[in-house]
């Protein structure tokens, strides 16, 4: 399965075609995820205290995996996920070239700015040079 929690897809088929939403969950043995705003189900609840009222609240239901595509953050696009090796660690990566692994590309991120503060170059402070006139009055006054 291509497709993680909080990753933004593309539905592509179903009544919800063209609704973009945030991954809620998923369920990897029966390959399907939940979306933001997709599938709305009506669930009934009863009121369980004296103090509260029962209601109808609206759900999103599960979906099949196949039917969404992952929202590159970078170019906006809904793409096939492609595997790659960056250092060592397998990541999905789009076409575009972009990481779409958030926690990853966080610690590449963090590896580079790290890297790029960790040989700081020394600043000095030059001095104005001081007219020969004025060292030469303050040594004769000592």
């Amino acid at each position: 399965m291509n497709v993680k929690v909080n990753d933004n897809v593309l539905v592509i088929a179903g009544k919800d075609k063209g609704v973009q939403g945030k991954v809620l969950a998923t369920s990897p043995k029966a390959n399907t995820i939940v979306v933001e705003g997709v599938r709305i189900q009506k669930k009934h609840e009863k009121a369980r205290k004296a103090n509260e009222t029962s209601k109808i609240v609206e759900v999103p239901g599960p979906i099949d995996v196949s039917n969404v595509k992952v929202v590159c953050p970078t170019c906006g696009k809904a793409v096939r996920v492609k595997h790659s090796v960056v250092d060592g660690k397998k990541v999905r990566v789009c076409a575009c070239g972009a990481v779409l692994d958030k926690v990853y590309s966080k610690k590449a991120a963090a590896k580079a700015a790290a890297a790029a503060e960790e040989a700081p170059k020394k600043r000095t402070r030059k001095r104005a040079a001081k007219p020969a006139a004025e060292t030469a009055e303050t040594t004769e006054n000592k």
